[in-house]
């Protein structure tokens, strides 16, 4: 019944994103529960925009 999910973003990368997109103080005040679900989505996004452009610069001669 409380099956626990295993995070795929490291903590260090989640509190980067929520910094970089304006929310820190708000996970700090307040924990991950709080944020907005669109910032979440930002969150999502901004996450798979960085892995892609890890991957294109390792796949370049």
């Amino acid at each position: 019944m409380g099956r626990r999910r295993r995070s795929v973003m490291s903590e260090q990368l989640k509190y980067e994103l929520a910094k970089d997109l304006g929310f820190y103080d708000t996970v700090q005040q307040e924990g991950w529960g709080s944020i907005k679900a669109k910032d979440a989505g930002n969150m999502v996004k901004r996450a798979i925009q960085l892995a892609e452009q890890a991957a294109s610069k390792s796949q370049q001669p």
